[in-house]
């Protein structure tokens, strides 16, 4: 994956307008879910579903049985984990995972955050009897691009070190979503094309370390690199965040930027403008009657239930109280600019799940596909409740801030 000309990175863009592109992600995110889940949910769910399961083979290639909807998660939500391979390299070579002492507290939070939902899951699924334990990594995942544009619109006048703690835990939770996704959901695992992945990623890092921007040699590389991941056995979407590790994240003599920094600005808007909306256009349409039951039925699955709460409670209350037990200790210090009612308001936020949540409640019950709707169904409702909670957290958060610094101003005043 790389830009389509030869030439060095384009430093001309601003920080206004790659913020801007999450934003405008977030929103087409957001109405590609919704139209799925209104099409889901009225007399145009049987065009809907075929759509989703039209198959699409390539049989030369060995790919037989490829729908839509599978094209969606295995391949083109690729471009998405590209941009995250891209973002975790700069964030360790240049930015707050450069500093383990600035890092260490929001890496801890992120680890607490998707300990503390995955048990909620795993209690109430057990408690139930249902044989649903393989969906525990379900509510484990927050989505940045959503969890931004609510801390954009309800979270004007908070302190910087608020969104640099979020954007750090966010960075670590994908970092640990896609170890979930590689370990735990990597079924019938064939060495030999997992060699062959590893290879041609590591030919795609000796041309874009050599300083070569060409597409026409890039993309094909990365390609191949997708397709014997494919093969492999292990999820495809991986070797997008390989791909995008090995993009060199430090300036070359002469240059302005990054390799990394440019073909994240390049790519991130297909990423949010395309990808994204398209796999959860795919992945987000759930019928709230799920199965032959009822609504009030599908709210009281215990698989529902798990994700539901996992997000909504398990999330904010791992991050917290991660927070408060390492807070005082030096190699966890936190911020004198934050206070731990900020971390509570940040909790809400962490649990809007979405993106990666769907792909592993797709992932994990591919073998019980019966439970997929109850999990899609319980990331759903779970991150529009985190949502909604987490704006009013913001915006109480917010205004103390802001009547802080006036105590502060006027007590400088003669």
């Amino acid at each position: 994956m790389a830009v389509l000309r030869n030439r060095p990175p384009d430093d001309t863009f601003s920080l206004k307008e790659r913020l801007g592109s999450r934003k405008v992600g977030g929103v087409l995110l957001l109405l590609a879910a919704l139209l799925a889940f209104i099409f889901a949910n009225s007399p145009l769910e049987p065009s809907y579903t075929a759509v989703k399961n039209f198959n699409l083979p390539i049989p030369f290639l060995g790919i037989d049985d490829m729908p839509i909807a599978r094209w969606a998660s295995d391949g083109i939500l690729a471009i998405f984990f590209f941009v995250v391979g891209l973002e975790l390299k700069r964030e360790f070579v240049t930015g707050q995972l450069r500093d383990p002492r600035k890092a260490a507290l929001p890496i801890a939070a992120a680890v607490g955050g998707m300990a503390a939902p995955a048990a909620v899951y795993a209690i109430v699924v057990a408690t139930s009897g249902v044989d649903a334990m393989q969906g525990w990594a379900v509510p484990v995942a927050t989505d940045i691009a959503f969890a931004l544009s609510v801390l954009a619109v309800f979270g004007k006048g908070l302190p910087s070190p608020f969104r640099v703690f979020l954007l750090t835990l966010a960075v670590m939770d994908d970092l640990l979503g896609i170890l979930v996704i590689a370990i735990f959901f990597t079924q019938h695992l064939n060495f030999w094309w997992l060699l062959a992945a590893i290879a041609a990623i590591m030919v795609y890092a000796l041309v874009v370390n050599s300083g070569i921007n060409l597409a026409v040699v890039l993309i094909p590389l990365g390609v191949l690199a997708w397709y014997f991941m494919l093969c492999s056995g292990v999820h495809a979407t991986i070797a997008g965040v390989l791909l995008g590790l090995v993009v060199p994240a430090l300036p070359k003599r002469g240059q302005e930027i990054s390799f990394a920094e440019d073909m994240e600005h390049d790519w991130n808007a297909l990423s949010q403008g395309f990808a994204l909306p398209v796999f959860a256009f795919f992945a987000a349409g759930v019928p709230v009657a799920v199965g032959s039951g009822t609504m009030l039925d599908a709210l009281q699955h215990p698989v529902f239930l798990g994700t539901f709460l996992g997000l909504l409670i398990g999330k904010p209350i791992g991050i917290f109280f991660t927070v408060l037990l390492l807070h005082r200790l030096p190699m966890f210090k936190l911020d004198n600019n934050m206070h731990l009612a900020d971390v509570a308001a940040l909790g809400g936020l962490a649990g809007i799940g979405f993106t990666v949540s769907l792909l592993i409640g797709e992932l994990a019950f591919r073998s019980q596909e019966q439970f997929t709707d109850y999990a899609h169904l319980g990331v759903l409702f779970g991150s529009i409740a985190a949502a909604a909670i987490a704006a009013v957290t913001l915006r109480l958060r917010a205004k103390a801030a802001v009547n802080e610094q006036l105590d502060e101003d006027e007590a400088f005043l003669p």
